[in-house]
C-alpha cells in the first residue's frame, strides 16, 4: 500500500487500497497473512521500512503471493522494480499482481510493465519536481512552507503560508534572545530556562495537539 497518490482524492488512500485488496483476496479464497504499507514515503524509496519488511518475509519463504493495487504501489523505481518482478520473486516462488494494471506473473500478459515501470518513475520525478517548485516559489514570496510554525509564532487560520505571532510563546523566545544578547551561550540559557521550569517547544506542540505534517 502506498500513499503517494494522496492528491488524486479518496479513491487513492490507504483504506481504500487495502479494503479493494482484501475483498478481492477473499473472493479468491486467499489468506492475506500480512498488510505492508508504507505512510509518507514516495515509491522511489525502495528502502521503504514496510517494503523491507515483507521482502525479508519472502526471503523466510512466510510469502507466496504479493498483491498491489497497481504497479506504481510496489515501486516507482524503473529499474529496482524490475529486479523485483523479473527476478526476485520467481526465484523465491512469489507470484506478483498489479491488479488494475492486469499484471499477474502466473500468466503470460507482463509485457507491459516495464513500461509501466519506466512511466512510474518519471511521474514521480516529475511530480517531486512540481512540488519542490512551488514551495520554492512561495518562499520567495515570502510565504511560510513549513509543518509547523516556527516556536513564537503561529500559522494565520485563514492562510497557512502566513505567520502571525503567538502571544503565549513570543515572551519566551524574547527571553532567549535576551539572554544571547547579553553574551550568554546555549548551556546557560538551557539551564535558566530549567530553572525557571519554562517548557520547550514540544510540549506546547504536544499541548496544542499540533503534528509535524501539512
Amino acid at each position: 500500500l502506498s500513499k503517494d497518490d494522496d492528491l488524486q482524492g479518496e479513491s487513492a488512500s490507504i483504506a481504500n487500497q487495502r479494503d479493494m485488496l482484501e475483498k478481492y483476496c477473499e473472493k479468491q479464497g486467499w489468506e492475506v497473512v500480512a498488510v505492508y504499507q508504507d505512510d509518507g514515503f514516495t515509491g522511489l524509496n525502495m528502502e521503504r521500512p514496510d517494503l523491507q519488511r515483507m521482502l525479508r518475509a519472502i526471503e523466510r519463504r512466510q510469502i507466496n503471493l504479493v498483491i498491489t493495487k497497481d504497479l506504481s504501489r510496489l515501486g516507482r523505481n524503473y529499474l529496482q522494480t524490475g529486479h523485483l518482478i523479473e527476478d526476485f520473486f520467481p526465484r523465491n516462488g512469489v507470484r506478483y499482481i498489479a491488479m488494475n494494471d492486469g499484471i499477474d506473473t502466473l500468466r503470460d500478459n507482463n509485457d507491459i510493465a516495464p513500461f509501466k515501470n519506466i512511466l512510474n518513475e518519471m511521474y514521480s520525478k516529475d511530480i517531486s519536481k512540481k512540488v519542490h517548485s512551488s514551495y520554492l516559489l512561495k518562499a520567495q514570496k515570502g510565504q511560510f512552507t513549513g509543518c509547523l510554525a516556527p516556536f513564537g509564532y503561529r500559522k494565520d487560520p485563514e492562510d497557512k503560508n502566513h505567520l502571525l505571532i503567538d502571544e503565549e510563546t513570543a515572551p519566551i523566545v524574547r527571553l532567549i534572545f535576551g539572554y544571547a544578547l547579553n553574551g550568554h551561550g546555549p548551556n546557560y540559557i538551557r539551564r535558566r530556562l530549567e530553572e525557571e521550569k519554562i517548557p520547550c517547544p514540544t510540549w506546547w506542540n504536544r499541548e496544542r495537539g499540533l503534528r509535524n505534517t501539512r
